[in-house]
């Protein structure tokens, strides 16, 4: 039995499950966040809760290749204050999957999405765009690295929707293109590898969802190069507007699904 037949999807479904496969690779090296258009075809194509499982090992592979890519560029500092505030939020939202239904996962992740890039546009508007990354982290703080942590880690356990999260938080501590990149990069790689035994204790991740990515995970890598040339052709403005628009129109799809 294929896994087409497994799953019972179409040709054109397969396709278009490819398509979103090679998404997260261009997502993962070039403008993140891109990615929450292929959580919301993974969750169009097969049930909602299965997709994040289906889902979650094509983000790691997408982790892996832009570790690789940029993995000089990475902020230290930065991640190591947020990791005990997003393992919080991760053990925060393996509970919340316990309980909630589809609509209201979608709800609240959508609502927050919003939320964060409405409080991003206002904070870049009031900064001083000449601030260099090391001492603007440092102004945003514990407080503000520990709201954006946790909700960074509900949001990535319970839908993989953590990147529009994290990348507000990134864009609001004055990062540019190549720090955010390798910053973001070592967080999702981590984190999400950290997500794994969550997801299986959940049946989120078996045998039939492992087949369906060893199908699939061929077409992250050919995205990866895609964004890596594309990276390079956007300057910093067009990179902070392409991050903020695919995170409101993350949050939307949520939320009018």
């Amino acid at each position: 039995m294929n896994t087409m037949t497994l799953w019972h999807i179409t040709g054109w479904e397969f396709a278009a499950l490819a398509f979103a496969a090679l998404l997260v690779g261009f997502s993962k090296t070039a403008v993140s966040g891109a990615n929450t258009v292929s959580l919301a075809i993974f969750a169009a194509v097969l049930p909602a809760r299965a997709s994040t499982g289906v889902l979650l090992p094509i983000l790691i592979a997408g982790d892996v290749l832009a570790v690789l890519t940029y993995r000089r560029h990475a902020h230290w500092p930065t991640l190591w204050k947020l990791f005990p505030a997003v393992a919080a939020g991760v053990v925060a939202g393996t509970l919340f999957l316990m309980w909630a239904d589809d609509e209201m996962v979608r709800t609240s992740i959508g609502a927050i999405l919003l939320l964060m890039a409405a409080v991003t546009v206002w904070r870049r508007r009031a900064a001083d765009q000449a601030d260099e990354p090391d001492s603007v982290a440092t102004k945003t703080g514990r407080i503000k690295a520990r709201s954006y942590g946790v909700l960074g880690g509900f949001t990535t356990m319970v839908a993989n929707a953590g990147g529009p999260v994290m990348s507000m938080y990134l864009l609001s501590a004055g990062f540019r293109k190549l720090g955010f990149l390798g910053t973001s990069a070592f967080f999702f790689l981590i984190v999400n590898t950290s997500k794994v035994p969550f997801s299986v204790g959940l049946g989120l991740i078996d045998g039939h969802s492992l087949l369906l990515d060893a199908a699939l995970v061929a077409f992250v890598v050919p995205g990866a190069f895609l964004g890596k040339w594309a990276v390079n052709r956007i300057n910093q403005r067009l990179f902070e507007q392409l991050v903020i628009a695919a995170t409101i129109v993350g949050g939307l799809q949520l939320l009018l699904r």
